[in-house]
């Protein structure tokens, strides 16, 4: 039975890595000038909804090693995740009730402290995050050097896509981050990463 339990986690975890790459890097398709949009937002909410599971088992692989950075990086995971889908959601209803990009930005401003902790700061947190994370992860060999060192490149062009929406820029830094997650993806669903034995935490990929 525990055998069956791990090889479901191991699918589940490696589907969450294939999806929320895919479903980030779709969204940047339906781009409205520089705006998400309802099709783009909406797509982006649901991206980040599996996100959040996908950090989370790229956290787990650091228990042992690093089990301080990984309790905790599972929490700020999913803090920016969340903010994320704050954006998303500002998107899709600003296209809904036409809201233009200087408006509800003036109207962010008479709020400072709530557009703060849910918009401006998760939302580069999410970059930062996993930068940190593709770094802990090299270091302590739980994946291959290749993957993170493409994860590292994707969030160092994400922001900069972001700020300015260059379009290209951004299909560019999600193919970036898609490629090593996709690959460790199909990886971890061949491969039993809980409670793996000793010898096995990083997957013979």
């Amino acid at each position: 039975m525990k055998t069956a339990t791990h090889s479901l986690d191991s699918k589940f975890a490696g589907l969450t890595l294939l999806l929320a790459p895919v479903l980030l890097l779709i969204s940047t398709f339906f781009w409205e000038g520089k705006e998400y949009g309802v099709t783009g937002g909406t797509i982006l909410v649901i991206a980040l909804v599996f996100w959040i599971p996908a950090l989370c088992v790229l956290y787990y692989l650091l228990r042992d090693k690093m089990p301080y950075v990984s309790r905790i990086g599972i929490v700020v995971s999913i803090y920016s995740c969340v903010g994320g889908i704050n954006f998303g959601f500002v998107g899709v209803y600003s296209a809904i009730f036409s809201i233009s990009h200087q408006t509800y930005l003036e109207g962010f401003s008479h709020y400072p402290v709530a557009s703060n902790l849910l918009l401006f700061w998760p939302g580069p947190l999410f970059v930062i995050n996993l930068f940190f994370l593709a770094i802990s992860l090299i270091r302590a060999r739980t994946i291959p050097i290749w993957t993170g060192i493409l994860l590292c490149v994707g969030t160092l062009t994400f922001p900069v896509s972001r700020i300015l929406r260059i379009e290209l820029l951004a299909h560019f830094s999600d193919i970036l981050m898609a490629i090593p997650l996709l690959y460790l993806g199909w990886a971890f669903s061949k491969t039993s990463i809980f409670n793996p034995p000793k010898s096995n935490l990083s997957p013979s990929v």
